[in-house]
């Protein structure tokens, strides 16, 4: 079973540019579970590189993630609906995952338009315990979502318009700043924009290098116990 798990394909780790390691157990099944099914549940069909809307990234990771006729491409998620281009982005496995789990999914593409900072697979291990990360996953779905939702701004704003903005409010009801430097913006005075400005169906995606919200910080709890 545990070699059938790690030769699954998912969206997010084909034609990439590098591997991304995967963090805990839960999130190793979850990630399986994506190559198996899409979300209509009958498989994860390409993204349609050939429509005609030309979407341009900005950020400091952009050239390790999936450009010109690559899958996965900015421009091939255009059409695509804002949880099935998540699987795509191959530094947004445990975002993609937990949006997964926690049914958020419904309330990305359900909304009028959505703006989503996705904090990269690295943010997420930065943050997190890979024994807390589990727990989240399959037991405490309920505050992952709430901690999903701080990362979800009402309106499809690209990165300008959120460093004009100056202040958004996330679907939790919490208000970050937003400040800008360059072409990236800094959100709650902790994350920056890496890769922002993917245009999706519906949605914005800004992907930044560190998770939002008010959950505590258990990465290294592990490491901590193991040496007491």
């Amino acid at each position: 079973m545990t070699d059938t798990l790690s030769r699954a394909a998912t969206p997010a780790t084909r034609g990439t540019r590098r591997a991304i390691p995967l963090v805990g157990a839960a999130l190793t099944l979850l990630v399986a579970v994506t190559g198996c099914t899409g979300a209509d549940g009958h498989g994860s069909a390409a993204p349609d590189a050939t429509t005609p809307v030309a979407v341009t990234v900005t950020g400091p990771l952009c050239d390790q993630l999936p450009a010109g006729d690559e899958p996965g491409n900015p421009t091939s998620l255009a059409s695509q609906p804002a949880d099935q281009a998540l699987q795509w982005i191959p530094v947004l496995t445990t975002f993609e995952a937990a949006v997964r789990a926690t049914g958020l999914a419904t309330e990305l593409t359900g909304t009028a338009g959505v703006t989503i900072l996705a904090p990269t697979d690295d943010a997420f291990a930065a943050k997190f315990s890979r024994t807390n990360l589990d727990e989240l996953l399959l037991k405490e779905t309920d505050t992952l979502r709430g901690l999903l939702r701080d990362h979800v701004v009402t309106g499809s704003l690209p990165v300008a318009e959120l460093i004009t903005s100056g202040t958004v409010t996330t679907l939790a009801g919490t208000r970050l700043t937003v400040t800008g430097s360059g072409r990236s913006a800094r959100v709650d005075d902790r994350a920056d924009t890496v890769c922002a400005d993917y245009q999706v169906s519906n949605a914005r995606i800004h992907v930044i290098n560190q998770v939002l919200g008010s959950l505590p910080t258990t990465a290294g709890d592990e490491e901590d116990d193991h040496h007491s």
